[in-house]
């Protein structure tokens, strides 16, 4: 397991966060990736969905449009409010490690990039999942991912974050391998079904600003029709996201590690 630590992680953090997005751009994103589909083949067809740590609420929107009995909490009153301003969907504020919802009461849970950042760990978090869901309810959960690329560049990013923390950095999130958030899920009661590395992009991303490089521009073709030139840029598109979403790529470059699990 990997420590995070950032000068800004404040108690405002998250409110600032969800600030520099819309919900319609968070919800135009979600309506084209490949993590929605991961995550609605993991629903069952019926019952009530809870998205603990909604943000901007656009995965409550997404999932009520598609049929589903969805409904979000967050800490961020601000970002609910936002959510609101655009659709009329049951939103509420709340600690994920103590909801205001009955016991066994929930066909799903949606959680996406959130218990990583309880400077205690997840088991706070899990144990109430585990309280609110019906048995045999489904989890569907995300986390940063400990992978191949991590896993290398472990001992620089050790001495890089207790630099941070040594400076007045505070506590940002953890990063879990596998192995490890699987027996976290176990401990608390849950049962993993599947677990799958998503977002390999990203960390090229991070390298890239690190590295001061520009976003290069799509090369011009020059005495080609402008249909053709744009069917060669899809197919390289999609010959680029199926390197990028094979397997081997996902182990060592995946961002996040998405589980399914059953409340045993």
């Amino acid at each position: 397991m990997l420590t995070y630590f950032s000068t800004t992680a404040r108690e405002d953090f998250w409110t600032e966060h969800w600030g520099g997005h819309t919900v319609d751009e968070l919800l135009a994103v979600a309506r084209v990736s490949p993590l929605t589909a991961l995550i609605t083949e993991a629903l069952p067809p019926a019952g009530l969905v809870l998205e603990a740590g909604c943000g901007l609420g656009q995965y409550v929107i997404l999932l009520r449009e598609r049929g589903w009995r969805a409904a979000g909490v967050d800490g961020s009153v601000e970002a609910l409010a936002a959510c609101r301003q655009v659709a009329a969907v049951p939103l509420a504020a709340s600690d994920l490690r103590a909801l205001a919802i009955r016991g066994g009461t929930l066909a799903a849970y949606i959680s996406l990039g959130v218990v990583e950042h309880d400077p205690a760990g997840p088991d706070a978090i899990l144990a109430e999942a585990r309280r609110v869901l019906a048995p045999v309810g489904t989890l569907v959960i995300s986390v940063p991912y400990l992978n191949g690329a991590r896993r290398l560049g472990a001992p620089w990013i050790r001495r890089r974050q207790a630099m941070l923390s040594r400076r007045g950095g505070t506590f940002y999130q953890y990063a879990f391998s596998r192995g490890e958030f699987l027996a976290a899920l176990r401990r608390h009661g849950f049962t993993p079904v599947a677990a799958r590395p998503y977002d390999p992009a990203r960390l090229l991303r991070s390298a890239a600003r690190a590295l001061g490089g520009r976003r290069p521009r799509a090369a011009r073709s020059v005495g080609t029709a402008p249909a053709l030139a744009d069917a060669r840029r899809g197919w390289l598109r999609a010959l680029v996201r199926r390197g990028l979403y094979s397997e081997p790529v996902l182990r060592l470059l995946g961002h996040m590690l998405l589980v399914v699990a059953q409340r045993a």
